[in-house]
């Protein structure tokens, strides 16, 4: 399936249907190759995002937000094909909403407060300083300034 009608599919859901297809989706461009914790810390990225409030007010508003996920850096003709990838992707993104649903203090987190990531050979960015947890290739960071 292509990234483009994946997209178009998330604005004409109702909101509370498409979070957990543009949070797979996000994990699947992102994180695909990496572990389940790899992948988990991803999603958790995009929901503290989402809970900040400063790049969306949902997770789809979140992961489009341009420049920010790759879901608006990877050509929308982009196919996903690896079906295996897909599902587990889709089955972390149910897991880690439901987490999140917890309050803060009972959840499960993978990565406490970081709001950022940067794949270890696409990027080094400014902002990445000391990072609160490397996992796969993948450094993730807490940053101060969170606007966009």
């Amino acid at each position: 399936m292509k990234l483009a009608w994946i997209l178009w599919l998330a604005q004409v859901l109702p909101q509370p249907a498409a979070e957990p297809l543009c949070l797979a989706t996000t994990i699947y461009l992102e994180a695909r190759n990496q572990s389940e914790a790899g992948q988990r810390a991803v999603a958790e990225v995009a929901l503290r995002r989402r809970d900040s409030g400063l790049w969306g007010e949902s997770v789809c508003e979140v992961v489009t937000a341009r420049g920010q996920f790759a879901p608006t850096l990877i050509h929308p003709g982009h196919r996903l094909k690896n079906v295996t990838a897909w599902e587990k992707a889709v089955r972390i993104a149910f897991q880690t909403q439901r987490e999140w649903s917890l309050p803060p203090g009972q959840r499960r987190e993978i990565v406490p407060g970081a709001s950022h990531f940067a794949a270890h050979d696409l990027a080094n960015p400014a902002w990445a300083t000391q990072p609160v947890a490397v996992i796969g290739d993948h450094s993730f960071y807490r940053v101060m300034r969170l606007a966009p």
